[in-house]
């Protein structure tokens, strides 16, 4: 079981930044690839970012992409998601997410684990 917990959501206005952080227990984190998702009320979980293994392969959403950096640091079991330029449409709850393996994947049905998720809200 791999347990994923996510923090640094919060409150803030269209054009600020704010940083999520993913942290997971164990010694594998490296085995894993790693991605970020949102949901916004009313709609259905889509895709934000996801990065392999080692750290050397992303890919992003359309919607975030040259806004959003997904990173990680292994020796820390840590993925984080730098989130620049903020506008109201990333208003969601964003979810951490964990897939067996080091590839990096775009689908939901591709990851094994999920986190709880933590609020971003972005005033106009």
């Amino acid at each position: 079981q791999v347990r994923l917990a996510e923090s640094g959501g919060g409150l803030v206005q269209a054009g600020d930044s704010l940083r999520l952080s993913c942290r997971t227990g164990g010694r594998t984190f490296s085995s894993y690839a790693m991605g970020w998702f949102r949901q916004a009320p009313g709609k259905e979980r889509e895709f934000v970012a996801t990065i392999n293994g080692n750290g050397g392969t992303t890919y992003y959403a359309d919607s975030v992409k040259g806004r959003f950096t997904i990173s990680r640091v292994n020796a820390l079991n840590t993925v984080s998601l730098q989130m620049n330029s903020l506008r109201p449409e990333d208003t969601a709850v964003y979810v951490c997410a964990a897939k067996f393996g080091t590839s990096a994947r775009t689908e939901l049905s591709s990851y094994d684990y999920w986190g709880q998720g933590t609020q971003v809200t972005v005033s106009s």
